[in-house]
């Protein structure tokens, strides 16, 4: 089954959505004449895809940033150059909505489209203090879909200790993963990891999102 025209990213702070994102536009372009990456996180001003416009403009990918990041904005608006994703259905959107519920409300106009046309990702990471826990993660989470008035469609388990991360720091998160899941009532999708981690997980971790270690990127 091919991917949805648009994937939505959310998550907690440090959860790696600007990773995942940018992984998913580079790979969305290898089969996507159009590929469009929306970073709306005006929260986290210190690593954003912005980061790797260069790489990704190398790969035909557009970029949309935000302006507003590290701001004092409360309620965030949903810029008009990102907004037309939602109206050319030509285009391949990865949208990183940035952090926690707050990150969510620009989408919420948009949600009746979201439920239509959109896979929603839980991007979640066993190693952040804050979301170490799988009950602390749920609570993230539907704060995150009551401000965004959507609902997420899947789980990505994007745990690791940046690049000190084991293969077995990636098999200890799975039941973390999994208990989130079976809470939620949502599929892990995929687990992501670095590329140098294919050898000892391939066999055992499914589906497996193998990932670069880009200069920018400050985790995997």
């Amino acid at each position: 089954m091919p991917p949805a025209r648009i994937t939505v990213l959310a998550g907690h702070y440090g959860s790696g959505k600007t990773q995942i994102a940018t992984y998913l536009a580079l790979e969305r372009r290898k089969h996507s004449p159009r590929v469009t990456l929306c970073d709306l996180d005006i929260v986290n001003p210190y690593f954003r895809t912005i980061d790797n416009r260069e790489l990704l403009e190398n790969a035909g990918v557009r970029l949309i940033s935000s302006d507003l990041a590290g701001s004092n904005v409360e309620s965030p608006g949903f810029p008009p150059e990102a907004a037309s994703v939602f109206d050319d259905e030509s285009v391949t959107a990865v949208i990183d909505v940035g952090g926690d519920d707050r990150g969510a409300l620009a989408l919420g106009r948009y949600s009746e489209q979201l439920k239509l046309e959109s896979e929603i990702l839980l991007v979640i990471n066993k190693y952040r203090p804050l979301s170490s826990g799988a009950k602390d993660t749920c609570v993230i989470c539907r704060e995150i879909e009551a401000a965004g008035r959507f609902r997420f469609t899947g789980i990505v388990n994007n745990s690791n200790l940046g690049a000190w991360t084991t293969a077995e720091d990636v098999l200890a998160s799975l039941p973390y993963a999994a208990e989130i899941g079976e809470t939620l009532g949502l599929p892990v999708v995929a687990i992501s990891a670095a590329r140098r981690l294919e050898e000892p997980l391939r066999e055992t971790v499914k589906p497996l999102w193998l990932m670069e270690l880009y200069r920018k990127w400050v985790s995997l």
